[in-house]
């Protein structure tokens, strides 16, 4: 006779049943902490595993994901099924501890001024004819 599911099935903490406030023990984002979408991260290569045994199961899932190169804080989000300030607040947490290395996203270009474009493209005509 069975109780049910086996007994060794390790609970996730990342189940229903835990609360998110538990997963970033209770802490907010920072203010000087704003991670965008597109920011990239990726794992600081001076910090080795010693420091990344101490992480909780969801920290260390993050630097699992970004031990080998950079992905963007939607993807890491994606991959681990937290919500996105769930792990902004997770990689606060990873930089302060200098774990992560974080890279802002290259801002959008601007629009560039079509009368001027044309203007140029005028004169490269004149000057060696098309």
């Amino acid at each position: 006779m069975s109780d049910g599911p086996e007994q060794d099935e390790e609970l996730e903490l990342t189940s229903p049943l835990v609360p998110l406030f538990v997963i970033t023990n209770g802490r907010a984002l920072p203010p000087d902490h704003e991670y965008e979408h597109t920011t990239l991260v990726t794992a600081a290569a001076e910090n080795g595993q010693a420091a990344a045994r101490t992480l909780s199961p969801e920290a260390g899932q993050v630097m699992d994901l970004v031990a080998n190169g950079f992905l963007s804080v939607a993807e890491v989000a994606g991959h681990t099924h937290l919500p996105l300030g769930i792990v902004r607040i997770l990689l606060a947490q990873l930089e302060e501890d200098s774990l992560i290395l974080a890279r802002s996203p290259i801002p959008r270009a601007e629009r560039v001024d079509r009368e001027l474009v044309s203007a140029v493209l005028e004169g490269l005509k004149n000057r060696f004819g098309a």
